[in-house]
């Protein structure tokens, strides 16, 4: 009991659609494609057709426990953390983002009705994708440097006046 599994469509019409990927990614669907029109062809009859595209040498479907098993063993032996499958949602939309790729867009991938599930649930922010945001805003202030003002400092942060630089001081300009 508990080990039976079943196919339905999804919550909503809104959660089908056309998934795209990559140039790569399409590569190896179609590598998995020729695999199984192998094994079907060898088979013959004793194929099980599901309509599934990853499957049993034989046909048949994975065992979501079985998926997870293997999930966990390649991440073993990647050398990466143990993480959930589902966490594989919360990467992809976090790796779109710090890709540059907005967060509609994102928002559709995952195929969420509001961008705020997707904004507050599905994403992080990457340490380099806060430098980069960090260095693109100070990059639009205006700055002069301290020596163009005459300001200088030794290795302990103290002004040439031997004084630590006040928060109130204001430069002139």
């Amino acid at each position: 009991m508990g080990w039976e599994t079943g196919q339905t469509k999804p919550k909503t019409t809104t959660s089908e659609g056309v998934v795209a990927l990559d140039a790569d990614s399409m590569v190896i669907l179609r590598q998995q494609i020729a695999i199984q029109a192998a094994d079907r062809a060898r088979l013959g009859s004793a194929w099980q057709d599901f309509d599934l595209l990853f499957t049993h040498p034989d046909g048949a479907p994975w065992h979501p426990a079985e998926v997870t098993e293997v999930f966990h063993l390649i991440c073993e032996l990647a050398g990466l953390p143990p993480i959930r499958l589902h966490d594989l949602r919360h990467g992809a939309a976090t790796l779109a983002l710090a890709a540059g790729v907005e967060m509609k867009v994102v928002q559709h991938m995952l195929r969420h009705s509001s961008i705020t599930v997707t904004a507050d649930i599905h994403t992080s922010v990457l340490p380099q994708v806060a430098f980069a945001a960090a260095e693109a805003t100070a990059a639009i202030i205006p700055r002069q440097s301290a020596c163009s003002l005459g300001l200088t400092t030794d290795h302990k942060g103290q002004s040439s006046s031997g004084r630590k630089p006040s928060r109130n001081h204001k430069t002139p300009g």
